[in-house]
């Protein structure tokens, strides 16, 4: 039963990305309607549980949910510029990675050589699964502009790195960020698409990605319980499963194309990615 809540967030941010490309709308809506959904479920539940927040937990965990926002809103970008199955082993890997490190230079983790060591290796090998997953067969003749999705990763983790920075700079957990979290992707995800200036923001397109949100605040909610049943290193690591997910869905259900030599480079990449984070997960 344990292993099976484990595995819950991993289904649930795997069919994520599926879920939100098949919804359609543009970026700006697509976060809009996901982060509406999730701050319903966090209120819903809030009734339920009654965490105790104070004015430190609610401003740290706002800051780091309009952080998530701003990856998130980004890696959608990445989404209809590469596709699912490029864009999420290489923001998966890049997560893993400079989470790693800046655990390591802000928050003093991994203090013995021998942690640092396996960590570098962890990183290494999540690198070579990132090239891999990358690899184009048909360069010239493909639509896919490689360059413009990294760049757009790049920046979705930096948003990604304040999310899981902030609730760390204050004694917190993670029931009693969740809410002021939800409250802070929905507020950034608002003025990103009044700062983009579209007049369309609320339409059918928010309306079907409340669905999202849910899926993702179902996500968030059974990651929680897996930290507390399974440990934080099984939970997670067993979290970074949904790139395996997301990457074969998008190719069997979106119909993203790929060569048979493209399939067996993925295949490659996400052992690497999924190895990488299974250490630092041990870690």
């Amino acid at each position: 039963m344990n292993i099976l809540i484990a595995l819950a967030p991993a289904l649930f941010w795997g069919i994520l990305p599926v879920i939100v490309t098949r919804a359609g709308g543009k970026p700006n809506q697509q976060i809009l309607g996901t982060t509406l959904g999730t701050l319903l479920v966090s209120v819903i539940l809030y009734l339920f549980t009654h965490p105790q927040i104070t004015a430190g937990v609610f401003i740290f965990s706002f800051i780091s949910g309009a952080f998530w926002a701003f990856g998130q809103v980004n890696q959608y970008k990445a989404f209809t510029e590469i596709g699912v199955s490029r864009a999420m082993p290489i923001s998966t890997g890049l997560q893993l990675a400079s989470t790693s490190l800046m655990g390591v230079v802000v928050f003093g983790e991994w203090p013995a050589l021998t942690t640092r060591l396996l960590g570098l290796l962890a990183i290494i090998i999540i690198i070579i699964g990132i090239a891999l997953t990358t690899w184009q067969q048909n360069k010239s003749g493909s639509s896919v502009n490689m360059k413009k999705g990294l760049i757009t990763l790049l920046i979705s983790t930096i948003g990604y790195l304040g999310f899981s920075a902030f609730p760390r700079f204050y004694n917190m957990d993670g029931w009693q960020a969740f809410m002021p979290q939800a409250i802070g992707m929905f507020s950034a995800s608002l003025v990103m698409g009044l700062l983009n200036r579209q007049q369309d923001l609320f339409n059918k397109f928010v309306l079907r990605n409340l669905v999202s949100g849910v899926v993702f605040a179902l996500a968030a909610f059974s990651y929680l319980i897996s930290a507390q049943v399974n440990g934080v290193a099984t939970g997670f690591t067993l979290s970074q499963m949904n790139v395996v997910i997301a990457t074969l869905a998008s190719i069997w259900i979106l119909g993203e194309c790929k060569t048979r030599s493209e399939m067996m480079y993925v295949a490659a990449g996400l052992l690497f990615v999924m190895t990488g984070g299974v250490i630092i997960g041990l870690i």
